[in-house]
């Protein structure tokens, strides 16, 4: 899924906070040309409507600088939020073209009712959500899907029993555990009870 964002780049001598007060965006391009960056900005409007269908380090991003000019495929490295206002304060692209292979984390999406939860009371443990992988950038994945149902209590799945899409390879060692039904949860109370019972 790649998405066009129009940006210009940021007059010399300007200063971020008064480009924020005009409702622009300061923002950075690099990878286009070696160690050589872009100082750019975006529409405040335009980077609400991006940040609402991207993740950082995930999503293709087609970048157009109008004024260079310059067009490519980039990823969102890096996005620095306002710690008062909460406001988008300022991004940094990376320009993936030319690059290989490049390491993006992408979320992970659990499928399926669980064997050991559905019949056997236990609790599905998520114990990680999001993955760091690297691929060419059009074979990014927008979710990799694991499916637990066949999971019973006691049960795990790894790294390495997650079925990746070709041409994509995670980071984590293969024996990290990505997912695993716990025993049901006892409450005191009923710990307390238990006690009483077999005593």
């Amino acid at each position: 899924m790649a998405i066009t964002v129009e940006s210009q780049k940021r007059p010399e001598g300007s200063k971020p906070r008064a480009l924020r007060r005009s409702g622009l965006i300061p923002a950075n391009l690099y990878g286009h040309k070696g160690t050589e960056s872009i100082s750019l900005t975006i529409d405040a409007k335009t980077v609400e409507r991006l940040l609402k269908r991207v993740s950082v380090n995930n999503t293709l991003i087609e970048l157009n600088v109008t004024d260079v000019p310059w067009r490519g495929k980039t990823l969102l490295r890096e996005l620095q939020i306002h710690p008062a206002k909460g406001t988008p304060y300022h991004l940094s692209f990376f320009a993936v073209a030319g690059h290989g292979d490049t390491t993006v984390e992408v979320r992970l999406r659990f499928v399926g009712n669980a064997v050991g939860v559905k019949q056997e009371g236990g609790v599905l443990d998520t114990v990680i959500t999001e993955l760091q992988v690297t691929c060419a950038p059009e074979n990014i994945p927008d979710v990799i899907e694991i499916d637990v149902s066949n999971l019973q209590i006691g049960d795990s799945l790894s790294i390495s029993d997650i079925p990746f899409p070709e041409g994509v390879t995670p980071l984590a060692e293969s024996e990290r555990v990505v997912v695993s039904v716990l025993p049901p949860q006892i409450s005191a109370e009923d710990a307390g009870t238990e006690a009483e019972t077999a005593s």
